[in-house]
């Protein structure tokens, strides 16, 4: 997906539900601070993004616009309406979102991840998807290391959760040094 895509899907978003801001957690949230961000994070056809004044209602997304609907088979990307809980984030998140608000997104508004918050989001879900994703970030820079560390012990995690993450983002950062 690329930034223009992520627009109109915010634009589409906008005039389904007749609201103006959505939170955008996920992958794509890189779009935000990136807007053209490497190939390999740029993978992803569907945006999981909610509606800041009722979450709720990003079921209606999925079902008007998400995954093998009109809208993903005209445009070949789609939004996948998710909740508040969909991402572990950690403290202060809220404060580091990235506007992303122009004339392609219709003057709605799409609070993107923070890229260092994202990473560690996706650290804690584990799934392989996430982590070659993380090991992307960390190879074209677009995480702060000493953030990551910070932020990390924010989040409420079993202490061997945490040692896992920490091993695993340690690994991502001294393989990207030897490339």
């Amino acid at each position: 997906m690329n930034r223009s895509q992520l627009e109109h899907i915010v634009r589409a978003s906008a005039a389904i539900l007749a609201t103006d801001e959505f939170i955008v957690v996920g992958s794509q949230s890189v779009l935000g601070k990136h807007p053209n961000p490497p190939a390999s994070l740029a993978m992803s056809i569907e945006a999981d993004l909610y509606p800041v004044d009722d979450p709720s209602k990003s079921e209606i997304l999925s079902a008007t616009i998400g995954e093998d609907s009109h809208f993903h088979d005209t445009f070949g990307v789609y939004a996948d309406g998710v909740s508040e809980t969909t991402s572990t984030l950690p403290d202060g998140w809220r404060d580091r979102l990235i506007k992303l608000q122009n004339e392609n997104t219709g003057g709605a508004i799409a609070w993107c991840i923070d890229p260092t918050d994202l990473a560690i989001a996706k650290h804690v879900a584990g799934r392989e998807k996430d982590l070659e994703f993380t090991a992307a970030m960390v190879q074209h820079g677009i995480i702060n290391h000493s953030a990551f560390l910070e932020r990390l012990h924010t989040l409420d995690l079993t202490r061997e959760s945490r040692e896992r993450i920490l091993t695993r983002f340690t690994r991502q950062v001294a393989g990207a040094s030897k490339d």
